[in-house]
């Protein structure tokens, strides 16, 4: 959960973009869109290895360029 501490005398708006960026850091709002709708298991595991086979394409052209991870 992400929670901020609203110091004397700061302003409300700058209160709330420090929240926002929190909450953004924390990764929340990613989570509550992926879990917004259902995701049938098929086409999650569908998903899972287009992912996974795009890192796998980044990491060999970057390692093709000679750049390491």
């Amino acid at each position: 959960m992400a929670m901020i501490i609203v110091k004397e005398g700061e302003r409300m708006d700058s209160a709330l973009r420090r929240f926002r960026k929190a909450v953004d850091k924390s990764g929340v709002m990613a989570d509550l869109r992926k879990k917004e709708y259902f995701e049938k298991p098929s086409l999650k595991k569908k998903r899972k290895k287009a992912a996974a086979s795009k890192r796998a394409a980044r990491a060999a052209r970057a390692e093709e360029k000679g750049f390491s991870s």
